[in-house]
């Protein structure tokens, strides 16, 4: 059966349906790249529960997701890039994977530049500041995984968002490259240490992730939230709109 080039144009054209309940809001994407990045793209894109979605770049690409424009920053000092309106933004630290040509497009942030770049979003009119926070495994003091862990998460917290979201999620080590035999048999006999850190600390699937991200953005309270790396372990165990609920009720 032909199919008539008007009708295609037509259907190409035509505006996806909205989902229900969904608010003329605008989220900003700062690191959608890595499968993490990827992957919290792809959920919040899926979701529809923002009329528009902007991924920051570095060159320009084709969208390939409806509703999802990629804004293209100057290489210079993120105080002189120009505003973008948004609402809410998500803030992601996963690197680009060298073999996917997209990513390579995108602007990651680098973890030093989170106070800067979180002034930025605030001019931009962002009241919705999550931040997906990797750590290394077992490295974090258990007082810091509850809490703010550094000046510049503090920094962010004092500009004054109405809901900012902290998500420690437990970070898979870095395959290692050794010079010589000895770095090598060193790191081996390290490598015990690994079977020291308990469940509740090693790393969560992307995908687990990213639904942890888009339900505590769509149900949290105004205030900060910090989710420490046991508590995104445990929602992907089992029952994850339950944990979340229970987790944003204790912070509360």
């Amino acid at each position: 059966m032909a199919v008539d080039p008007f009708q295609a144009l037509q259907a190409a054209q035509r505006k996806p349906p909205s989902y229900i309940g969904a608010a003329a809001t605008t989220l900003l994407i700062a690191g959608a790249t890595g499968a993490l990045g990827n992957e919290l793209l792809r959920r919040m894109a899926g979701a529809q529960r923002h009329a528009h979605m902007l991924v920051l770049a570095k060159e320009p690409i084709t969208d390939g997701l409806r509703g999802v424009e990629t804004a293209v920053v100057p290489a210079g000092p993120i105080a002189q890039w120009p505003l973008r309106k948004a609402d809410a933004a998500l803030v992601s630290f996963d690197p680009p994977r060298l073999y996917h040509d997209r990513e390579r497009a995108l602007w990651t942030p680098a973890p030093a530049e989170l106070p800067e770049l979180a002034r930025w979003l605030k001019a931009c009119g962002v009241q919705t500041l999550a931040i997906v926070q990797p750590h290394a495994q077992g490295r974090m003091p258990e007082a810091l995984k509850r809490g703010l862990a550094s000046l510049d998460e503090q920094a962010v917290v004092a500009l004054g968002f109405e809901r900012v979201l902290l998500v420690r999620s437990a970070q898979k080590p870095a395959a290692q490259r050794f010079a010589n035999p000895a770095e090598r048999l060193a790191a081996w006999m390290l490598s015990i240490f690994r079977f020291m850190v308990p469940n509740s600390e090693q790393p969560v699937r992307a995908s687990k992730v990213a639904e942890f991200v888009e339900l505590a953005l769509r149900t949290a309270p105004p205030g900060v939230h910090i989710a420490a790396p046991e508590v995104v372990w445990q929602a992907a165990q089992g029952n994850l709109p339950e944990v979340v609920q229970g987790w944003l009720a204790a912070r509360s």
